[in-house]
């Protein structure tokens, strides 16, 4: 049933994120989201082999740089172009 949740939220992610790409941080939001659904995902099925975590606090660890990351690009293009639309700056300049 867990698995099952899961998967949905995958999916759920995964179609914010194809339906907002024209807003950066909504991206982001769901980008983060699935990092998070599969990181349930991960905790249960590692939970059936005697309680294996050491690998979900390296995905958990490389996953937070990744969020760091990605706040920081958000920031230089609010500052830089004044809001984070893509339709608004223009990539090739």
């Amino acid at each position: 049933m867990l698995m099952l949740f899961s998967i949905f939220m995958y999916f759920c992610g995964l179609l914010v994120f194809c339906l907002k790409r024209k807003h950066l941080l909504l991206m982001l939001l769901s980008l983060e989201f699935i990092i998070l659904s599969l990181y349930f995902n991960m905790f249960i099925y590692l939970s059936y082999f005697s309680n294996e975590y050491y690998f979900c606090m390296i995905f958990m660890t490389m996953s937070v740089c990744e969020g760091a990351l990605g706040l920081s690009l958000l920031v230089s293009l609010v500052r830089t172009h004044g809001n984070d639309y893509f339709n608004s700056f223009n990539i090739l300049w």
